[in-house]
């Protein structure tokens, strides 16, 4: 019997615990209460959790300090260190910086976090796991109203395995909503911090002994002689001149610039040699600095040609070391990838030396973020492969205040699985996609699977700097492209009478509209080329992609997209380049479509190597990934069959410079015309007058026109490459590219 009254007992005490009512038709008892002595994040997390009661209720709990004489329910909001007077026994050392624990006692409520951001991380989980409340982007919030707020027994604790969390966002009610940190918040200097220390322009001419020593000989825009004493001295005094004016910043970066050519001194070259990695020379410097500034950590970059680690120096234990996967593929996770086998290898060579790693990941296409890029599949893989390896601290480069592909969707996932990488991935994204997209969130997910699908199926990879190019089975495909668009189409109808939801998808659908304009640009000519001849044989642009662009570029306005890439291509250049692509990209010649034989194959990296670029019509612009021929180190050379003899009056041939690229305007170009294809007679030989120096991207035209016509059946053009980089290029003693498009024969 007394049994039976234990459990009875047991169950009613149970259950009351299990309906705390925090707000009931509209009147509460409850209040917030904090410490004497709460911390300024414990005070924001009472005014935030304040502000959303309200929100949810209408009702404003008040918020007061601890007091035994307050009568009702409390909900106790403390951190480590600030909860001498909570009634509450916490193991705080547990909840580590950022963990927290929710959990109930009686009908009183808790939030406890450690010694950071917990008690704040703690409140927002609270509204969105308890309350049903969402942030997905900084305008777009989900906040039930309801008059009654009931809560169950509650006894969650969380503690981040990644203690460092930055998706390269902004918005700061977002970031704590979702438990981000950023980068400036701890940094001083933030990478490629070389040129910031010794700046070419203030020190390269009286100093060439600082900088990078290469084949060629000294050059200014690449690395520093990390060996020489003097670049040892500056840097600390510089450094100790950036730290007074920024003391409370813990890390301070001393890394190599965003290029290539590390110094190849015998001094520098012999620490990297007896290494095995140009790290050996970078990380000796970097130690050396640490031992300087022992209160503070200095960070460096295992970055491209430092990716490696050193096979016997080891950083001091003030010295961070940021890990870069720039180069890998993004169809699959790392930890599986062939193609990222070398990456795997430096991960597990820098975590046998180092406990202090801040994994630098890439997670948008950078090259053209307004393009369709499906990686989100191996979003969570990755940062679970992170975790596997002891990794604290994770950077996930996105676009940052740029917009891109998807930005808001893939942002919400990663900033999730950065606090708990093993979450239900279908669960997260459909929750987001319908809250976000509303009835058009099967639409988006159909599409988003059929990508994904096609992109695994194909087993092609997925670049950063990559294309929307077409492929016949890959997941740009022209069938799946026309499925995409099904999806789009029946998306927009589904939300068709909600002007929000109707902009979000049409914003979602960017990227889909962004690679048909440039996959028609590539076709050119058929079906699906945005060229098309008229009656009289003239070529024009199809008014559908001419409309299409129009609206592309309208809607990146209306949307805040206001850089097509990276480097900040606005969408109104887009329109310009594109514009004038459609107004002069294809021309009819004698030459179009007819046999081309180089004396040497292009590189198969551009076009698939295929010459028949050079005489297919199509013009390149100013991208060398387009319609372009590319020769690295080498002439080119080659001989155009026009089938008969006929007169010609002129040929001229475009070619590229981009200096950033390594790539240059040929020395000169050199025209020959025969008859017989055995006997040839130079008609012009043209010197090249554009300095090697003019930055940007531009074309120049290399054209002969003759005084008096001559016949002849075949055209042969040289085109002299200076096939090594110069003294003073980045790239100096590396092979230089000569880049050609159509050779037009008049």
């Amino acid at each position: 019997m007394r049994l039976v009254i234990l459990l009875l007992f047991l169950f009613s005490h149970s259950y009351a615990i299990a309906r705390i009512k925090i707000v009931q038709h509209g009147t509460t008892e409850y209040s917030i209460i904090l410490s004497r002595d709460p911390s300024a994040i414990d005070s924001e997390a009472a005014f935030v959790l304040q502000k959303y009661i309200k929100k949810i209720s209408g009702i404003t709990l008040p918020v007061n300090q601890v007091s035994k004489n307050f009568k009702g329910g409390s909900i106790y909001i403390a951190s480590a260190g600030h909860a001498e007077q909570i009634p509450f026994d916490i193991n705080w050392q547990a909840l580590e910086e950022d963990g927290f624990i929710i959990k109930t006692f009686g009908k009183n409520l808790l939030i406890a976090g450690g010694t950071d951001k917990g008690s704040l991380y703690g409140v927002y989980t609270f509204l969105e796991k308890y309350l049903d409340c969402r942030k997905f982007s900084p305008t777009v919030e989900v906040i039930p109203r309801r008059s009654t707020i009931l809560l169950d027994s509650i006894n969650d604790m969380q503690v981040p395995k990644i203690k460092f969390r930055d998706a390269y966002f902004y918005d700061p009610e977002y970031m704590a909503w979702h438990k981000l940190d950023n980068h400036a918040d701890i940094f001083g200097m933030y990478v490629h911090t070389f040129r910031q220390f010794i700046p070419p322009e203030k020190y390269f001419e009286k100093h060439p002994e600082y900088f990078t020593m290469t084949k060629a000989g000294r050059i200014p825009d690449a690395q520093l002689c990390l060996t020489n004493p003097d670049v040892f001295n500056i840097v600390v005094n510089e450094l100790k001149n950036k730290i007074s004016l920024e003391p409370q910043k813990k890390y301070w970066s001393v890394s190599q610039n965003d290029t290539f050519s590390p110094c190849e001194c015998d001094a520098c070259r012999a620490i990297d040699s007896i290494e095995g990695s140009s790290s050996g020379s970078l990380l000796w410097f970097v130690n050396k600095i640490a031992d300087e500034f022992p209160d503070y950590t200095i960070s460096t970059l295992a970055y491209q040609y430092t990716r490696s680690a050193p096979k016997s120096i080891v950083p001091r234990k003030n010295v961070n070391i940021m890990l870069c996967s720039i180069e890998c593929n993004r169809s699959k996770p790392l930890a599986i990838d062939p193609a990222s086998a070398s990456f795997r290898k430096d991960v597990n060579d820098w975590c046998a030396i180092t406990d202090d790693i801040y994994m630098w990941d890439y997670v948008v296409q950078f090259r053209n973020l307004i393009s369709p890029f499906p990686n989100l599949r191996v979003l969570q893989p990755n940062i679970q492969y992170f975790v596997a390896n002891g990794i604290k601290s994770v950077f996930e480069q996105g676009s940052g205040k740029l917009m891109s592909e998807f930005k808001e969707l893939r942002t919400y996932i990663i900033a999730k699985l950065l606090w708990d990488p093993y979450l239900n991935m279908d669960s997260l994204m459909n929750d987001f996609l319908t809250g976000y997209y509303g009835k058009a969130a099967p639409h988006i997910r159909k599409y988003i699977n059929r990508m994904h699908d096609a992109l695994e199926e194909s087993g092609e990879d997925l670049q950063i700097y990559g294309y929307p190019l077409p492929s016949k089975k890959g997941y740009l495909s022209a069938e799946n492209m026309d499925q995409y668009v099904e999806y789009f189409d029946d998306a927009e109808k589904s939300v068709n009478n909600n002007l929000e939801l109707l902009k979000r998808v049409r914003s979602a659908r960017l990227p889909l509209q962004f690679a048909l304009i440039e996959q028609a640009k590539i076709y050119g000519t058929g079906e699906r080329g945005c060229f098309f001849q008229d009656s009289t044989n003239k070529w024009r642009v199809k008014p559908i992609y001419a409309d299409l662009l129009k609206l592309f570029v309208s809607r990146c306005k209306e949307f805040g997209y206001n850089a097509i890439e990276e480097m900040g291509t606005t969408p109104e250049k887009y329109y310009d380049v594109t514009e004038k692509y459609f107004e002069n990209g294809i021309k009819n010649h004698l030459a179009a479509g007819k046999s081309i034989v180089m004396k040497n194959p292009p590189s198969p990296k551009y076009h698939n190597g295929d010459a028949s670029a050079l005489t297919n019509s199509l013009l390149g612009w100013e991208d060398y990934h387009m319609h372009w021929v590319g020769y690295e180190g080498q002439m080119m050379e080659g001989v155009i069959d026009l089938e008969k003899d006929q007169p010609i009056h002129k040929i001229s041939t475009n070619f590229l410079q981009d200096i950033k690229s390594w790539i240059f305007l040929p020395l000169e170009v050199e025209y020959s015309i025969s008859s017989d294809g055995q006997n040839y007679k130079t008609i012009a030989l043209i010197k090249n007058v554009i300095p090697d120096k003019q930055a940007g991207a531009f074309i120049q035209s290399f054209n002969i026109n003759l005084t008096q016509p001559e016949n002849a059946r075949y055209v042969k053009i040289r085109a002299n490459n200076m096939n090594v980089c110069p003294a003073w290029h980045k790239g100096a003693g590396g092979l230089a590219w000569i880049f050609a498009d159509e050779i037009v024969v008049e």
